[in-house]
C-alpha cells in the first residue's frame, strides 16, 4: 500500500441500500462510482490514448451506466460535479449515465496506467481529500473511478464482492457511510 489507512471503514452491511440512498438524496455526500460493468476478456495495456488496449464497458455494462443515470434522474439526487478518470471504462461511463456535466480528473486515473510512483501518491493523497468535501452543500459530488486506487484510500484491499463494477462507495463528513451495489441504485 501506498498510503496509510484515511478513513474508517464500516463492514459493507453497515448502511442499508435506503440510508445510502436517502444520503444521495440530502446531498453533503461524496459517490465514488465504480466504472461499469467490463468485458473481461479484455486486456489493460496501459496507454491511455488506446482504446482497443484497454479493458472496455460490456454491453451490460453500457446498460447499467444507463440504468443508472435514470435512477439518479428520476430519484431526483441533486448532483454538484461529476468527475471521471480518463480511462474509457470510467469515461464512458460517466458519458452514459450523467452525460455532458462530466469532467475528467486526471488524479482519478487507474494505478496500472501510472507510472510514477509520485503522482500515484498525489492521486490518492486527492481521492482522500475529495471524498471528505463535497463541492457544494446539498448536492452529491460523483467521482467515476476504479476499485484498486479506492482501496489504497481506503487502506486495505477491496474485492470484487464488496465493490461490483456499478457500484457506489458513499462518503460523508465522518468518512465512508457503505457501499451502494447499481442494482440497488437502479431498482429503487
Amino acid at each position: 500500500m501506498l498510503a496509510a489507512p484515511l478513513l474508517a471503514v464500516p463492514p459493507a452491511h453497515a448502511s442499508g441500500a435506503a440510508a445510502l440512498i436517502a444520503a444521495l438524496l440530502a446531498g453533503g455526500v461524496v459517490a465514488v462510482m465504480r466504472h461499469a460493468i467490463t468485458d473481461r476478456s479484455q486486456f489493460d495495456t496501459g496507454d491511455l490514448s488506446n482504446r482497443a488496449g484497454q479493458r472496455n464497458l460490456s454491453a451490460a455494462g453500457r446498460a447499467q451506466a444507463v440504468a443508472v443515470g435514470q435512477a439518479v434522474t428520476r430519484l431526483g439526487i441533486p448532483l454538484g460535479q461529476v468527475l471521471t478518470s480518463p480511462v474509457f471504462r470510467a469515461l464512458d461511463t460517466a458519458d452514459l449515465a450523467f452525460g455532458a456535466r462530466r469532467m475528467v480528473e486526471p488524479l482519478l486515473t487507474a494505478d496500472d496506467y501510472i507510472a510514477d510512483p509520485a503522482f500515484l501518491r498525489r492521486s490518492i493523497a486527492w481521492i482522500a481529500g475529495r471524498v471528505r468535501r463535497p463541492s457544494a452543500p446539498g448536492v452529491s459530488d460523483i467521482l467515476v473511478g476504479h476499485i484498486v486506487p479506492l482501496g489504497m484510500v481506503l487502506g486495505r484491499g477491496l474485492g470484487q464482492a464488496e465493490f461490483p463494477e456499478g457500484s457506489f462507495a458513499i462518503f460523508g463528513e465522518a468518512g465512508l457511510r457503505g457501499f451502494l451495489p447499481a442494482e440497488a441504485l437502479i431498482a429503487a
